[in-house]
């Protein structure tokens, strides 16, 4: 069942918690609330990756249906405040993106990010900490399986990957999910690009790494994924991966502390 209050931070979708899974979309909107006036930017810019990854929410949403999965998607843009950032982290609210100034973003008083914390970062964030607590308690600590995408090309250098997989230091999920990913016929597949999965304070170094939990994020490239029918073939490509490794690998399930390459 769908939660479909747009006023809210994020929805949800259940799922079998005894799966042993969990699907986050970080990014998946780029819905600015009125009293934000668009932070002072264009329409057009508020479609472009900078505001939210696009495709990556329709994957999701497949991905989840196709496998019974429960999942906690975000509703609102990463301009406002970047649920897959730490605190602390200085790209939380970003002035400055792709060279393109968000003047909503500028100078903004310790009252003004306490308020972004409060109504999207906080609600997101505890969202997601439930759903893990919910699948604990019922005996099955999940694999927590983030969705995002990326574009096609970076400063006029195309990108040749499909897919990618990115991760920190447990290789409990990344690794199997690499080699089943390679099996997509014709797809590239990449690990830890064209991003590095060893970000401190991000989404899954809060839930996961610092819970012991196996773990990995998807990148699939944004051409594939902007239609409906891409969202669909990508969410099948990823169902059968997925539902093989949670189905022939060992320990997923387990809590484990393997640390991070990025801990001080």
């Amino acid at each position: 069942m769908l939660q479909e209050d747009l006023t809210k931070p994020y929805r949800t979708i259940d799922g079998d918690v005894k799966l042993g899974l969990l699907l986050l979309c970080d990014h998946a909107q780029n819905r600015v609330p009125e009293d934000f006036h668009t932070l002072g930017m264009r329409s057009e810019d508020l479609h472009r990756h900078i505001a939210f990854d696009l495709g990556a929410e329709g994957v999701t949403q497949s991905l989840a249906e196709m496998l019974g999965a429960p999942a906690v998607i975000s509703q609102f843009s990463r301009l406002l405040i970047d649920p897959n950032r730490g605190p602390d982290d200085p790209t939380l609210i970003m002035e400055v993106a792709d060279g393109l100034v968000i003047p909503g973003n500028v100078r903004l008083s310790v009252e003004q990010r306490e308020e972004r914390l409060d109504r999207f970062y906080r609600p997101y964030d505890a969202a997601v900490r439930r759903a893990i607590d919910t699948a604990i308690d019922a005996g099955k600590p999940p694999v927590i399986l983030s969705i995002h995408s990326f574009t096609q090309a970076w400063k006029g250098h195309p990108r040749p990957w499909h897919a990618s997989v990115l991760w920190d230091k447990d290789p409990r999920a990344p690794k199997p999910l690499l080699e089943k990913l390679a099996t997509i016929p014709d797809a590239v597949i990449g690990d830890n690009v064209p991003y590095s999965g060893q970000l401190k304070g991000d989404t899954l170094y809060r839930h996961a790494t610092s819970r012991g939990l196996a773990h990995a994020l998807i990148e699939v490239r944004q051409d594939l994924i902007l239609g409906k029918e891409g969202q669909t073939e990508w969410a099948a490509h990823l169902a059968r991966v997925v539902s093989d490794v949670l189905q022939s690998v060992d320990g997923l399930h387990r809590i484990e502390n393997h640390g991070s390459h990025v801990s001080s």
